[in-house]
């Protein structure tokens, strides 16, 4: 990895990418430093550690959340949006069309992603803001108004830069922008979290931390391997290709886990979603309204529930994404194009249906695999009894998932550069 970043290094284009990536990074934990008035932030961050849902919108906030800077939402709402969007593709038929034309159709579908997220990000922060008004300790110290429009305006417009930003990132080609500002945040958070672990620990807790770095090498372990495992499916070109011989033989890439860190996106901010909508509703006049609330946030507090689910969310996310990203169709029409064709399998349909059928086994194996390194710091956390420990685990897994990303994307990089050179 390492001979790969100095080679990246060493290419301006990439350099230069590198050098803007980290630049935004740089901007964006400037604003998250930047924090809104009429806030107590110390009664904020411990009403946040009380609360394992808005722990988790703290994580993928890249902790903007505890500080209720100028970007409180973070990529939250923009990460909602774009799940919206894709579930749609899959139960309306008209934006399944315009997500299949290409190009023209991505790029309409993230134009409405973007839009959507505006009212998104102003229906959550007045969410947020009405549990912190809710919350028995006293943390907006000013309660007008005016304070209330302008902070809502405000986080909405953080989020819509931050959105830009995630773009921009993304467009440079070393990572998505939108993982990486996740990354940013989750890293700038790790001094004080070591620091307030050394400060905090005694000898009693030996057994507990040697079970977190165990559950924390396991993860990194895990999700390297599972990243880096494909199956490779043989292909048999039958006419010549690219000035070589007839009958040349070459092969497809099948990742186990195409999805990368999206499926643990998405499984978190899905559990979010109805906990946070739950709590807002505690305080409602009708009975059964508030009586239902209680019941969502009573289930979801429970471990075993919680952790099933996520298991099941991760799964299925997991092979949602999947199917939305692999299109074994186009692969099998641009292959019989080429006049290419799977030994043993006829060309067209027969080879689509194939291809389906052994990414649906592979992604099995990831998927199961996934769901398993996603709920072992809850395991852990049945032991000791802190939520920190189920957020700690999720963030280490992002974090493994996004630089590995990132050092493919930088190695196809130099790949492509070798090539021309050569």
């Amino acid at each position: 990895m390492w001979n790969t970043l100095v080679q990246a290094w060493k290419i301006k284009e990439v350099r230069n990418s590198l050098i803007f990536v980290g630049l935004m990074m740089v901007l964006f934990r400037l604003f998250a430093n930047i924090p809104l008035p009429g806030i107590d932030v110390a009664a904020l961050k411990h009403f946040i550690e009380s609360n394992q849902a808005l722990g988790m919108l703290n994580l993928f906030s890249g902790g903007t959340l505890e500080s209720f800077s100028v970007v409180a939402m973070g990529v939250a709402p923009y990460i909602t949006a774009s799940i919206i969007f894709q579930l749609l593709g899959m139960i309306v038929p008209k934006i399944e069309e315009i997500q299949k034309d290409g190009e023209a159709g991505r790029a309409k579908i993230n134009q409405w992603t973007r839009l959507a997220t505006v009212p998104l990000a102003i229906i959550q922060s007045i969410s947020i803001i009405s549990l912190m008004r809710s919350s028995s300790t006293r943390i907006m110290t000013d309660t007008s108004l005016l304070t209330y429009v302008g902070i809502v305006m405000t986080v909405t417009a953080g989020t819509v830069f931050l959105m830009w930003i995630g773009e921009l990132i993304t467009e440079r080609k070393v990572g998505n922008g939108i993982s990486l500002l996740i990354f940013a945040g989750i890293i700038s958070g790790l001094p004080s979290t070591l620091s307030n672990a050394y400060a905090s620990y005694d000898s009693s807790q030996l057994m507990m931390w040697l079970g977190y770095a165990a559950m924390a090498v396991v993860t990194v372990l895990g999700v390297v391997f599972i990243t880096e495992a494909q199956r490779n499916i043989p292909i048999q070109y039958a006419r010549q290709v690219h000035g070589m011989g007839g009958g040349v033989s070459s092969s497809l890439p099948l990742r186990i886990l195409m999805a990368g860190v999206i499926p643990i996106i998405f499984a978190v901010s899905f559990l979010i979603f109805p906990t946070m909508i739950a709590q807002f509703l505690l305080q409602a006049k009708t009975a059964w309204v508030a009586d239902a609330a209680r019941w969502v946030v009573t289930t979801l507090q429970n471990q075993t529930i919680y952790g099933a689910l996520y298991f099941i969310l991760v799964v299925a996310f997991t092979y949602f994404y999947t199917s939305v990203i692999f299109k074994p169709d186009q692969i099998a029409e641009n292959l019989q194009k080429q006049g290419g064709f799977v030994p043993g399998i006829r060309p067209g349909e027969p080879t689509a249906q194939y291809l389906q059928h052994v990414i649906t086994r592979v992604t099995m194996a990831g998927s199961l695999f996934l769901g398993a390194i996603a709920i072992l710091p809850i395991i852990i956390q049945a032991f000791n009894g802190t939520t920190a420990y189920a957020i700690g685990g999720t963030s280490l897994l992002i974090v493994v998932s996004v630089v590995i990303e990132s050092v493919k994307q930088i190695e196809s990089h130099v790949t492509m550069r070798e090539y021309e050179v050569y």
